[in-house]
């Protein structure tokens, strides 16, 4: 299951997620925000995250106008790598070296066409292991 979070600002872009989710049968559970109105990012990007850390759901993509805020949100809960993409590349890449478990994507900064295909590049993309892993141990490590 997919952790989807966002707030006004990345409203749109999140619902268009929700639809591209819901064509490929992929589960989701949204945690907010369902309207325009002036909403604080934080909120939702924890909720979501939270979600990621305890398990609940396996991986999360979040939702503001720059996707700066709220992967900063997110990546304050223990357990998450939440990584801000604009290109399907840097989806693969976090995949692969940082096994990233959240994806951030900003509402004013792509259009939903490249949303799109980051993320179906982060959901179909594998954590690679190997030298990698001693660098994801590193960065969890900082969390003690």
């Amino acid at each position: 299951m997919i952790a989807l979070g966002s707030d006004h600002g990345g409203l749109a872009l999140k619902r268009h997620i929700m639809a591209y989710l819901e064509e490929n049968h992929i589960p989701y559970k949204d945690f907010g925000c369902d309207s325009a109105d002036s909403c604080d990012y934080p909120d939702f990007g924890a909720a979501a995250a939270r979600a990621v850390a305890s398990g609940e759901c396996e991986r999360g993509i979040v939702v503001c106008t720059t996707g700066i805020g709220i992967s900063i949100a997110a990546n304050k809960v223990h357990g998450i790598r939440c990584a801000l993409c604009h290109d399907p590349l840097s989806a693969e890449m976090t995949r692969r070296h940082n096994d990233a478990n959240m994806l951030a994507l900003g509402g004013g900064m792509i259009g939903p066409n490249m949303a799109t295909r980051i993320v179906e590049v982060f959901l179909n993309t594998d954590f690679e292991g190997g030298r990698h892993q001693r660098r994801v141990d590193k960065i969890t490590a900082l969390e003690q």
